[in-house]
């Protein structure tokens, strides 16, 4: 008995299965256990199959680990299977509040079963769960088995992670793409600024979770200003395009912060592009 949950960019909607009844009798909760070897007999086989299609393997996320456990033992107590729990949070802040990783995808599989072996060999069998397991996107994995009895309550988290970037090293990836693509349009190259104003109002988006913050509207009474959150750096907004082809900009200075907030509960870089 097995249940998928795939998910393509952080935030987006994630279909949700009936709660399935498992009749199983359970021992008393203080008895139960994590089954590390099934987990890691789990982890193998996915990357085996993975390896044999040619798709590199998972990498184990201590982090979706701890989240995968904890909704295995979430599926133990209530005898059901199921992506969430009435009271639970969703798939996407369970891994955000356990992982450091930066995920823009993620995906879960839940299944019921007598051994790890014949969970892989039936899940395999299932569409969802078979995409989930060979998706090329997701690169980590998080494992969670809790035995009762003979059968096996799992729960296996993916997602794609992100490298985690300084605020330095985004700011210098977002400067040589804009630098790029005012060479692509055939203008000056910009002078880069150093000005402390445009990471404090980076900071001040985060934080209040918005654009339109009071530093970014002073800031705006002195430069013409592009606002925006991404995850990847190296990639302007559309916005950018229009405005980078101006004749008559001089400079320019970028300020970054990352933050996780209720918007972004897996994390952004919010960014200011300040040009004169």
């Amino acid at each position: 008995m097995a249940s998928s949950d795939g998910a393509g960019e952080a935030g987006a909607n994630q279909s949700r299965t009936a709660l399935k009844t498992v009749s199983a009798t359970s021992p008393d909760i203080s008895l139960m256990d994590f089954d590390a070897a099934a987990e890691q007999q789990l982890l193998g086989l996915a990357n085996q199959a993975r390896t044999h299609d040619g798709l590199p393997p998972l990498a184990l996320d201590a982090g979706l680990t701890q989240a995968a456990r904890a909704h295995a033992e979430a599926m133990y107590q209530a005898h059901q299977l199921s992506h969430q729990f009435d009271g639970e949070p969703s798939l996407v802040e369970r891994l955000a509040a356990a992982t450091h990783a930066q995920l823009d995808q993620e995906g879960e599989n839940v299944a019921l079963d007598f051994d790890a072996a014949d969970a892989q060999k039936n899940l395999m069998l299932s569409p969802p769960h078979r995409a989930n397991l060979m998706n090329a996107a997701y690169n980590v994995i998080g494992l969670g088995v809790v035995r009762n009895g003979d059968r096996l309550y799992i729960v296996q988290d993916f997602g794609h992670a992100l490298p985690n970037y300084s605020a330095a090293e985004v700011k210098d990836r977002i400067a040589d793409a804009l630098l790029k693509l005012r060479n692509q349009f055939r203008q000056p190259a910009l002078a880069q600024r150093d000005l402390p104003a445009t990471d404090a109002a980076a900071c001040s988006m985060a934080q209040e979770d918005k654009l339109g913050t009071s530093p970014i509207q002073q800031l705006a009474q002195r430069y013409t200003l592009l606002t925006y959150t991404t995850l990847n750096p190296e990639t302007l907004p559309e916005s950018a395009y229009q405005t980078l082809r101006g004749r008559n900009l001089h400079g320019f200075s970028v300020g970054a912060c990352y933050s996780r907030t209720e918007t972004y509960p897996m994390g952004a870089y919010w960014v200011v592009l300040a040009l004169d």
